[in-house]
């Protein structure tokens, strides 16, 4: 018996519309653009390699959540819980997140992102990642 597959979007926006948890949940490689996971807990979550374009993660759970190599370009992380999240490979330019608790996040470009990610902690100004000459 092999792992459960990933959830697809219509499965996640079900657990959303009735407000469920979606902690442990494998999303991984969907096309989530533009969805409203505000409130949900996350905890654990797949979303690697996921579109996570204009999505909104406001005041959510996503502790140890894995968002590894996904696009998540203009998203709003707000009030999110990101302690130990893996964001590393992730497009983050455009984001939010004020307010949020990042503790041990892993973000891609280490400290250049970092000093921007807490700088919108404590503004909300966006996140803009810049691209090296070499890529």
């Amino acid at each position: 018996m092999g792992s459960p597959r990933p959830l697809n979007k219509k499965q996640v926006l079900d657990h959303i519309s009735r407000g469920a948890s979606l902690a442990d949940t494998d999303m991984r490689g969907q096309d989530l653009a533009g969805v409203k996971f505000d409130g949900i807990e996350l905890a654990r979550a797949k979303l690697a390699e996921c579109n996570l374009s204009r999505a909104s993660f406001r005041d959510c759970d996503l502790t140890a959540s894995s968002l590894w190599h996904s696009d998540c370009k203009d998203a709003n992380f707000d009030g999110a819980l990101l302690d130990e999240t893996d964001m590393d490979f992730a497009n983050i330019d455009g984001c939010t997140f004020r307010n949020a608790k990042v503790r041990k996040a892993i973000l891609p470009n280490s400290r250049q992102t970092l000093a921007q990610v807490l700088d919108s902690v404590r503004t909300g100004k966006k996140v803009r990642m810049s691209r090296r000459s070499d890529d």
